[in-house]
C-alpha cells in the first residue's frame, strides 16, 4: 500500500495539488490539517527537538513535526522525503537570478554542504522526535554524483526556453505517452514547504512574534545576543526560546547565520541588489519571481501557478561537470 501524506492549513497552495496527485496516482491520501495556533503552540517543543534558532528551519520544522506525530499514529514507521532535490538541481526561486553557470554550480555546492544544518536537520529531528524514520532518496551518494556531473548550464532557469527551476528533474518525469503526473503539477512553480502549507502560517508566526517582542527589545538585541544577532522580531522570539533550553555558548555556535533571501546563502544575496532590503527566507521574498511575492498590490494572494503546455519532448543534457 502506497500512502501520500500531506499537512496543510485549510486552503493552502499545496492542498489542492496533493489531492490531485493522489487521485491521479491512485494512492491513499492522508490529509492532515493544522491551524496557525496549533503550530504556535508547538513551537517550543519544535525548538527543543530541532535544536536550532534558524528562522526558516523552525518555520518548516513545525508542520513537519506535527505531521510526523500524525503519521506515527497511523502505525507507519518509515517515510520517503524529498530533501536535497532543490540543492542539487537549483530548485529554489532565487536561482532564477544566477548570473552564470559557474555561480549556479558553486551555489548548489554550498547548499549541499550545508544540508546538515538546515533541511536534513529538520527532516531527521522532526521525524525522530516521534520515532519515525525518514529516508531521502535524492541524497543517495550515487545519485548525487550523477546529478552533480550534469553541465550546470542545463540546470539553469531560462524563461525564453520555458525552463523553470529544477528543469532537469521535471523533464525526467515528462513522458507524453505514459505521464507520471499531470503537466500543470509537474511544472508547478516551486513552493517552499513553510510557504506551501499555507501563506498565513508565516504571516501568523510574524504576528505572534511581534506581540511578544517589543521595539525596545530589538534595539538592545546586539547586547543580549552578540552572536548571530536577530534582525527581526520573529528571529528574536525563537532565539529567546532556544537560549532557555540551550544556554551554553557551544550550543548557540552550532547554528548558522547570515543574510538570506528565499533560502539562499549569503553569497547568493549578491545576485540581485533589490533583495538586500528584503531579507526573508520565505520564497515570497523572491521579488519578481514568486507568483505571489510580497508586494503592495497583492501581498498574500494565492495566485494559481502557470500551466506549461508547450514543452519540447526531449532535451540533451551534456555530461560536463564543474567541480567546486
Amino acid at each position: 500500500m502506497i500512502y501520500l501524506i500531506s499537512i496543510c492549513l485549510q486552503g493552502s497552495p499545496d492542498l489542492k495539488a496533493a489531492r490531485e496527485v493522489a487521485d491521479y496516482l491512485g494512492t491513499v491520501h492522508h490529509e492532515f490539517h493544522f491551524t496557525v495556533q496549533d503550530g504556535i503552540d508547538a513551537i517550543e517543543d519544535v525548538i527543543y527537538h530541532i535544536e536550532t534558532y534558524d528562522v526558516t528551519t523552525i518555520r518548516a520544522s513545525t508542520p513537519m513535526f506535527l505531521m510526523s506525530r500524525k503519521i506515527k499514529s497511523l502505525g507507519v514507521k518509515m517515510v520517503m522525503s524529498g530533501e536535497g532535490s532543490d540543492e542539487i538541481f537549483g530548485g529554489y526561486l532565487y536561482f532564477h537570478k544566477a548570473p552564470n553557470k559557474d555561480e549556479f554550480h558553486q551555489e548548489t555546492c554550498r547548499k549541499i554542504k550545508a544540508l546538515h544544518l538546515y533541511d536534513c536537520l529538520r527532516a531527521n529531528k522532526a521525524t525522530s522526535a516521534w520515532g519515525l524514520e525518514a529516508r531521502v532518496p535524492f541524497l543517495d551518494k550515487e545519485f548525487i554524483n550523477v546529478a552533480m556531473a550534469i553541465d550546470p548550464e542545463s540546470k539553469m532557469i531560462n524563461k525564453d526556453e520555458g525552463r523553470i527551476e529544477k528543469w532537469v528533474l521535471r523533464r525526467a518525469f515528462d513522458d507524453e505517452n505514459h505521464p507520471y503526473l499531470p503537466k500543470h503539477i509537474l511544472y508547478r512553480q516551486k513552493e517552499q514547504f513553510s510557504d506551501g502549507v499555507g501563506y498565513s502560517w508565516i504571516d501568523g508566526l510574524k504576528a505572534h512574534a511581534a506581540a511578544h517582542v517589543t521595539d525596545k527589545m530589538m534595539l538592545n538585541a546586539s547586547n543580549i545576543f552578540p552572536h548571530n544577532t536577530p534582525t527581526t522580531k520573529e528571529a528574536y522570539y525563537y532565539r529567546m526560546i532556544f537560549e532557555r533550553f540551550f544556554p551554553q555558548n557551544s550550543a548557540r555556535l552550532t547554528v548558522p547565520g547570515g543574510a538570506s533571501v528565499a533560502c539562499s546563502t549569503a553569497k547568493a544575496v549578491e545576485w540581485d541588489a533589490t533583495w538586500k532590503n528584503n531579507l526573508d527566507p520565505s520564497g515570497r521574498a523572491a521579488l519578481g519571481v514568486h507568483l505571489s511575492a510580497y508586494d503592495a498590490e497583492t501581498p498574500f494572494d494565492n495566485k494559481p501557478s502557470k500551466i506549461v503546455e508547450s514543452i519540447p519532448l526531449m532535451m540533451e543534457i551534456p555530461g560536463v561537470a564543474i567541480h567546486g
